[in-house]
């Protein structure tokens, strides 16, 4: 039945309807690969930001840690307030610590950005130890319409005892 024409117009190729169909599902997935493409942008965003901080608040307690005879006259640090970093009060290498500590936060680039470094003792008097918290506040960055920029924290904390 080679002749047969009811055949052969029957598999001619696509229709019409199948076409728009095929168009329809394309445009489904290409609008949700952009939907993820923005959220993954956003999440990126987010971990910058952590990296910078963490490793802000990381250099503050190594730098305390290198200087832990003299960890106490690190309290207080408020690179908000300049006057924390005093010639009158600090010891020398906790002077430069502090000084290059809040340019380093300063220089983050975030907004606003502010450090802070508590300390206080820790445990029984006899071991010596002190508690070190460095704690970096700033405003997240806002992505988009609709996004609100948020205020975020993050603290570090060690114990830092004699040599």
């Amino acid at each position: 039945m080679a002749g047969d024409p009811m055949r052969q117009n029957g598999q001619a190729g696509f229709t019409l309807i199948e076409g728009m169909l095929a168009a329809v599902i394309l445009a489904t997935g290409l609008l949700a690969l952009a939907g993820m493409q923005a959220f993954s942008l956003g999440r990126n965003v987010d971990a910058k930001e952590l990296t910078i901080v963490t490793n802000l608040a990381a250099d503050m307690i190594e730098r305390i840690r290198f200087n832990r005879l003299q960890a106490a006259t690190y309290a207080n640090i408020d690179t908000d307030v300049p006057t924390t970093c005093n010639a009158a009060t600090m010891q020398v290498m906790a002077l430069g610590d502090c000084t290059q500590w809040a340019a380093l936060v300063n220089a983050s680039n975030l907004p606003n950005v502010m450090g802070l470094v508590v300390v206080a003792p820790s445990g029984p008097a006899a071991l010596s130890q002190t508690l070190v918290v460095v704690r970096i506040n700033w405003t997240g960055a806002a992505r988009g319409e609709g996004i609100v920029a948020r205020n975020k924290t993050i603290a570090m904390s060690a114990i830092v005892g004699p040599e």
